[in-house]
């Protein structure tokens, strides 16, 4: 359909240290989950806070890490959950989706897990797995599970800045990632069972309509995370591929990286002291890469 975009390999940043590193898959999480996976770790959810400093969650052993612009990592949190997603409030907590507990509130400074969206209207979410802010404080988050082809009932939420919990989607094949286009008028959901990003404008009375195919991928795992540049270019990871992509804001290929690590390339986020450079969790080996970009990142609801 288009022409192959240029490639370019990322590098190692950092790599979970060994003392961190678990030995056998026997995680509730594990057991669930289809097809083999990492025991040692699962990193997800990467995100600056204000210092420069990076998180990311460790899904199946409920961990939450700190990584140095040096590439140190500290244990910030331990606690009972499956931490999926996570970005920054400007007030400087963090906001997790937790796959078992549903979005939830951590404390850096103590290690405090809070609940925060357990129930829409009295009833369990699936399983959450990532969420975004934006710019007027509404949280839009994916409630994923298993869902995929087999069961089409994967939704995604808006939870406004007066607390109203608003469903936007409840039929879609496994929605992970989420980001809004620079003028937040879009909202871009990765798919992955469907291997694809879908565009689902938003309305002024809060609605949504006319969602569709954005991007259709193949090959890999399909999409993961995904996050987007000043210009409203989409960066997608492809799991399973060992890619991340960079698409134009039309939708075509731009850039190719590769991992120089495992296929699992799970998550981005912009950071650097410029937002020029993407950092990329590879679950597979249980670390952190880099490649730097050719436009900046769009600013975090946090630093705005």
């Amino acid at each position: 359909m288009f022409a192959p975009p240029p490639a370019v390999t990322a590098s190692v940043f950092a790599r979970l240290p060994d003392e961190f590193r678990k030995s056998a898959p026997d995680s509730e999480w594990h057991r669930h989950q289809p097809g083999v996976l990492p025991a040692h770790s699962l990193l997800e959810g990467p995100a600056f806070d204000r210092d420069g400093n990076l998180y990311c969650v460790d899904i199946p052993w409920g961990r939450v890490f700190r990584v140095t612009p040096k590439g140190e990592f500290t244990l910030v949190a331990e606690y009972d959950g499956e931490p999926n997603g996570l970005t920054f409030h400007r007030d400087g907590r963090i906001f997790i989706a937790d796959y078992k507990h549903g979005i939830v509130t951590l404390d850096p400074a103590t290690g405090k897990v809070s609940p925060f969206v357990t129930r829409v209207r009295l009833e369990r979410l699936k399983a959450v797995n990532d969420l975004t802010f934006a710019s007027n404080g509404d949280i839009y988050f994916t409630d994923q599970g298993l869902t995929g082809w087999h069961d089409q009932t994967g939704r995604v939420f808006r939870v406004r800045a007066s607390g109203e919990v608003d469903c936007l989607l409840d039929n879609v094949p496994s929605p992970n990632g989420l980001v809004l286009d620079p003028s937040e008028t879009v909202l871009y959901v990765a798919v992955t069972r469907a291997n694809a990003i879908w565009r689902v404008p938003l309305m002024k009375d809060g609605s949504v309509a006319k969602v569709g195919t954005f991007i259709q991928l193949s090959g890999g795992g399909g999409p993961d995370g995904i996050t987007i540049d000043e210009q409203g270019n989409l960066v997608v990871a492809h799991i399973g591929l060992g890619v991340v992509w960079l698409f134009s804001a039309r939708g075509e290929p731009m850039l190719r990286i590769n991992s120089c690590a495992g296929a699992h390339t799970t998550n981005v986020v912009y950071g650097g002291p410029d937002r020029r450079r993407l950092y990329i969790t590879e679950s597979e080996t249980g670390t952190i890469l880099q490649a730097d970009m050719p436009v900046p990142g769009r600013r975090a609801f946090s630093e705005i």
